[in-house]
């Protein structure tokens, strides 16, 4: 049996929620319990029928979850993940792009060799992830990635400081850069470059482009790569998260099949 405690209650929980209690394979899966903030108890039990909803992490951890997911925020990770790591538990963080911030994640890392426990990457809304990590064991020279969200999935963006979203008629590029600085600048919509720099040349080597396109018809993830073994590209259209068109519906099925992994027979 996997106990699986969630740190968040929002959207993706939901998400998470609803995809475990559906899947046949979640028969050895049970969660523990759900961090909510403070004050949001109430709120989170409506969201999260028949969960055991807790507002301190110390009583998550008391419930000896199997592995933790993270499906809350960047903000989340930085408070909450180095605790659970250091305390001998696994992490699956979904927030992938909060790692973009270099501190952070050697402290994470730092923490989760004091607890003997793995930081856990899942895929979210796009594929390709293991080719980029296997060119890059044989020289693996450039990656690129670039996401196209219809204008209304990038607000709450620095994108609505400088375009009207509301209006915006033609494709438009947002931000051209790294992966890690479009990590930090968009948290909410730039997660998946963030692993695809992880998997691949990491943060700063990483080029990335975030796209408002009022023809696309989802949440479009399109990545390049080429090294010395070969050259692939990719595209996968994902229809956006019920709950938050932000994210891909795709990035809580990612977290779903890390969980059921966890205690699978075959693993791929």
């Amino acid at each position: 049996m996997t106990a699986i405690g969630l740190i968040g209650c929002g959207g993706m929980a939901q998400d998470v929620v609803a995809a475990l209690r559906a899947a046949d394979a979640a028969r050895g899966v049970r969660i523990v319990g759900a961090l909510a903030q403070p004050g949001r108890s109430a709120a989170a039990r409506a969201k999260l029928d028949g969960v055991d909803i807790v507002e301190a992490l110390d009583e998550l951890i008391a419930r000896k979850p199997t592995v933790v997911a993270e499906v809350a925020s960047q903000g989340a990770v930085a408070d909450h993940v180095g605790p659970v790591l250091r305390g001998g538990i696994d992490c699956l963080i979904i927030s992938v792009g909060a790692l973009a911030d270099a501190t952070l994640f050697a402290k994470l890392k730092s923490a989760a060799r004091d607890g003997n426990s793995r930081i856990l990457l899942p895929a979210g809304a796009i594929g390709g992830l293991d080719a980029i990590a296997a060119m890059r064991l044989s020289g693996l020279t450039s990656v690129r990635y670039r996401s196209r969200k219809p204008p209304l999935a990038w607000r709450g963006s620095p994108a609505e400081r400088h375009v009207d979203l509301g209006k915006l008629a033609e494709r438009t590029v947002l931000y051209k850069g790294t992966a890690g600085e479009a990590a930090l600048l968009y948290p909410q919509n730039a997660n998946v470059a963030a692993a695809v720099a992880l998997a691949g040349l990491g943060f700063e080597a990483t080029a990335v482009e975030l796209v408002a396109d009022p023809d696309a018809g989802g949440n479009i993830h399109e990545i390049e790569a080429e090294g010395a073994t070969g050259r692939f590209a990719i595209q996968l259209q994902g229809k956006p998260s019920r709950t938050n068109p932000k994210t891909s519906a795709l990035a809580a099925l990612s977290v779903v099949r890390a969980l059921l992994n966890e205690q699978a027979t075959i693993v791929i």
